[in-house]
């Protein structure tokens, strides 16, 4: 596979190039680069219209103290921010100050910037420029479509669902196309991707890159140590790429030895394998380090070359170019104050044990070793995200906006744009059905399938009531009764409501629920 030098990602300069240079006109083309946490590959500091600037990278202890953020994304942040100061050298000046402002004010002239991946941020940068320390905001050049075109896309689209977007943005950068027609004559292989775990511990492939961490990781485990900052999860070794080079390694490794496998058993879960054959490629991604077309083309030759199977490639442009630029996306589309979407009334706190990660808290199998998982390296695959902490906290009726807030501070891949449309719309159906037509609710039985956790588990997938109820269980038609005159009215869930009118334990089941506290 080739993988191209630390440049520009192809197609970004001619996708956004004219809406920088409408942006900048009248700037000076001196003026230095104000380069954010999330914004550190070359797709921002490395475009020929910055290529006379200082860069200006701050490291404020006042946002880094703002929320309790997972020990290892604060490690992941600095790591990658020290790692591209390092990589420029004399083209940086790297700033460790209270806020952002201080640090502007440091720099001494205007600035310009691209724009940030969240609304506090940008109306935060519209007031540093009408105060004069911002020069001019550019787009923002990490994803593979503008704002402005999806915007587009949308208004004349009435129905911009995941698959009508995912079936443009293929179109749109010609990627698994054969003319007009998806290469092998289907837009969507995931039938082909549902294979539940294998009767072993492992998946059996080769593991994927792991990063060595050097000097500036040792730094800046010190200098956390010395913060104090509230923090929560464990310290650990670097599981992921922080810088350009590191991002290819990665990616590399994945595309050539372990995405043929990842298709099929891309949505089962081993105990005992926690990354199975997925890419570890989420937190380069959302830093900036790596771009999304990079991605997608890598796995696109690789099913060109033979070397892995159609299904796996296509699912795995799915998750970068549908889903992930769909949140993307969705994210400004839906407003601002859409993390606070609840239309289902959901209003219990999330429980100390949860917000702790204290997996030993817990009984259930599957609950308590995806607590563990969080706990420990702050990152866990899309199912246990989706179909077990979504899924529990669903049935359970967390309030989501706190659910979501917790997936961005507990996860190192979350990012206040990635978890809104996520948790709050994908997960916990908060938004009404704007974003999925059902909710992501299941009993025992699912994660009996799709999961080797049940079998060593104290609870029953088998059984509602008792000792033995499993909370998933009880709790899903929990969930229907609380639910039940949404859920008659929706084709996709009518005949859940219809199951649990003919369950002769649901007085009991419901009475067990009402006052459960251990999981």
């Amino acid at each position: 596979m080739r993988i191209g030098p630390d440049t520009v990602p192809g197609g970004v300069a001619e996708t956004y190039g004219d809406a920088i240079d409408a942006a900048l006109e009248g700037v000076d083309d001196e003026a230095p680069l104000w380069v954010f946490g999330d914004q550190l590959g070359p797709a921002v500091h490395g475009l020929a219209q910055h290529a006379r600037r200082e860069v200006v990278l701050v490291e404020s202890s006042a946002v880094l103290r703002r929320r309790r953020y997972h020990r290892q994304k604060l490690h992941l942040l600095l790591s990658g921010m020290r790692h591209l100061d390092d990589q420029l050298g004399d083209r940086s000046t790297y700033h460790r100050t209270t806020t952002y402002r201080e640090a502007l004010e440091k720099v001494g002239r205007p600035v310009v910037v691209h724009e940030p991946t969240s609304y506090a941020a940008k109306e935060f940068v519209e007031t540093l420029q009408a105060e004069g320390l911002v020069a001019a905001v550019l787009p923002t050049t990490t994803f593979a479509r503008p704002k402005a075109e999806f915007a587009g896309w949308a208004g004349r689209d009435r129905s911009f669902t995941m698959e009508n977007f995912y079936r443009n943005q293929r179109q749109r950068f010609d990627v698994l196309m054969e003319g007009d027609s998806p290469v092998g004559g289907k837009w969507n292989l995931d039938h082909d991707n549902r294979e539940a775990p294998p009767k072993r511990r492992t998946l059996g492939v080769p593991e994927p890159w792991w990063p060595t961490e050097d000097a500036i990781d040792e730094q800046v485990r010190r200098d956390l140590d010395a913060m104090d900052l509230p923090t929560v999860g464990e310290d650990g070794p670097r599981w992921f790429a922080v810088t350009p080079d590191e991002a290819r390694r990665a990616l590399t490794r994945f595309v050539e030895h372990r995405l043929d496998p990842f298709g099929p058993y891309e949505d089962a879960v081993l105990a005992a394998d926690p990354v199975m054959a997925h890419s570890l490629l989420s937190v380069p991604l959302n830093l900036g380090v790596l771009h999304p077309l990079d991605a997608v083309h890598a796995a696109e030759e690789a099913h060109h070359d033979g070397t892995a199977r159609l299904n796996s490639v296509e699912g795995f442009v799915r998750q970068i170019l549908g889903w992930r630029e769909y949140i993307w996306h969705l994210y400004w589309h839906f407003g601002k104050d859409y993390h606070r979407s609840n239309e289902l009334q959901a209003r219990t706190r999330l429980p100390d044990w949860w917000t702790e990660l204290d997996g030993d808290a817990v009984t259930a199998a599957c609950l308590s070793d995806t607590l563990a998982g969080v706990r420990d390296r702050g990152w866990v695959h899309h199912i246990p995200r989706l179909m077990i902490l979504g899924n529990f906290a669903l049935q359970r009726g967390y309030l989501p906006s706190e659910l979501s807030e917790w997936f961005t501070t507990s996860f190192v891949d979350g990012f206040a744009w990635v978890m809104p449309p996520n948790v709050v719309g994908m997960s916990q159906h908060a938004d009404g059905g704007r974003l999925a037509t059902k909710p992501y609710a299941s009993g025992g039985a699912y994660l009996n399938k799709m999961t080797d956790h049940c079998g060593s588990c104290a609870f029953d997938p088998k059984v509602r009531v008792g000792d033995k109820a499993c909370p998933f269980s009880a709790g899903y038609w929990q969930f229907v009764h609380r639910h039940r005159d949404l859920l008659a009215s929706n084709h996709r869930t009518a005949r859940a409501v219809a199951t649990m009118d003919r369950l002769k334990d649901l007085d009991a089941l419901l009475e067990q629920e009402k006052g459960r506290t251990e999981f």
